[in-house]
């Protein structure tokens, strides 16, 4: 009889997961066959999957597996803040009166806003506030509040997606901005979820890697990032991932999105750089899986290999998505480029940067 009952909790279980994965619609599209014959032509799609430039390892033996979810059961010392983190307020009603002044805003993780030539581009605006398919599956964000809500932002002339993973494109964030958004940017395959989700077709630009588009005298360019894509269970590899270049009249950016070390960063910056600015991956990272996410040492050398003139570490300071102290991204990188006397500058999330004004001071606010 107990053996009965387990079997019929383990069912229920499995018969709800199923039923929540079909219906659900924050797991996204499915590929139609005319999008598939649309991914063929792209040399970074074989044998039904996108692929990395270079030999990449995501898999780890059953003994790993269950050594890593150990350690994810465990956590760490100082795994998330013990205290509220200070989060500057943007002013919507500013706004469009400094329409001539050219800045970014960071909410956390990897999310961006910035204003470039008059134009407003939302980078990877992850702005809910767990990054997972339903509340129950994922931690909370560690701020309490945003820098503006999403009701409250301008209208919005470009969406920027760097890869469709959770922390990255979140269904209730493009939910609420899809009627205020002119122009949704996503790599190959990501059209298939903001099609699904209600985004008219042409309003969606899929690009393969060095695909190249000029918004309004903005220079945008897809490049590659060493990483995986995926929303489902067996959906690993059916969509791209990248990061992004983004060039102004006078300012040039890079956005790492989520990446590996690799021999791209240097390409990247031999074709496309110097950048004035880069967003750089910084955060979520292990040993066990050091090839899609670097270590902090490697996000300050892979900021000198784009040649960028100053570098700020993202992908950090929202979320706890990895078995580390939620500091140790910048307190490694900081001392990193500080040993590699590149130019680095952490803000508050919500703080104001003026893209011709950045500087190298800053507060070291992430200690309480």
């Amino acid at each position: 009889m107990i053996g009965i009952i387990i079997g019929s909790i383990i069912l229920l279980i499995i018969l709800i997961a199923a039923i929540f994965m079909n219906l659900s619609p924050e797991f996204g599209g499915k590929h139609k066959e005319t999008d598939i014959k649309r991914y063929q032509q792209s040399k970074h799609f074989k044998k039904g999957k996108f692929e990395n430039l270079s030999e990449t390892n995501m898999d780890m033996s059953f003994k790993e597996t269950m050594a890593t979810l150990v350690d994810y059961i465990k956590g760490v010392p100082n795994s998330k803040p013990d205290f509220e983190l200070p989060v500057e307020k943007i002013d919507s009603t500013n706004w469009e009166q400094n329409d001539t002044t050219d800045r970014i805003f960071w909410f956390g993780h990897s999310a961006f806003l910035l204003k470039l030539d008059g134009k407003n581009i939302l980078i990877d605006p992850m702005l809910g506030e767990v990054p997972a398919p339903h509340p129950l599956l994922g931690g909370k964000r560690y701020s309490s509040s945003l820098p503006i809500e999403i009701e409250k932002l301008p209208r919005i002339d470009v969406v920027l997606i760097s890869h469709d993973h959770y922390d990255h494109l979140d269904y209730g964030t493009i939910q609420l901005l899809k009627d205020k958004t002119n122009q949704f940017m996503v790599p190959l395959g990501v059209g298939a979820h903001l099609r699904s989700w209600g985004i008219e077709e042409n309003r969606i630009e899929e690009f393969d890697w060095w695909q190249e588009l000029t918004y309004e005298h903005i220079q945008l360019a897809f490049t590659p990032s060493r990483h995986f894509s995926g929303r489902g269970l067996g959906d690993r590899f059916s969509t791209l991932w990248g990061s992004w270049v983004i060039k102004g009249k006078s300012k040039s950016l890079f956005f790492s999105g989520d990446s590996g070390y690799g021999d791209h960063f240097k390409r990247i910056g031999e074709t496309y750089g110097p950048f004035d600015f880069a967003m750089m991956e910084c955060g979520q990272y292990n040993e066990k899986w050091a090839d899609i996410h670097m270590m902090p040492e490697e996000s300050a050398q892979a900021s000198a290999d784009v040649k960028a003139s100053k570098v700020m570490p993202i992908h950090w300071g929202a979320f706890t998505l990895s078995i580390h102290s939620w500091i140790d991204p910048v307190e490694r990188f900081t001392k990193e480029a500080n040993r590699l006397n590149l130019a680095h500058y952490v803000p508050k999330i919500g703080e104001e940067i003026k893209l011709s004004e950045i500087g190298t001071r800053f507060e070291q606010w992430w200690k309480k």
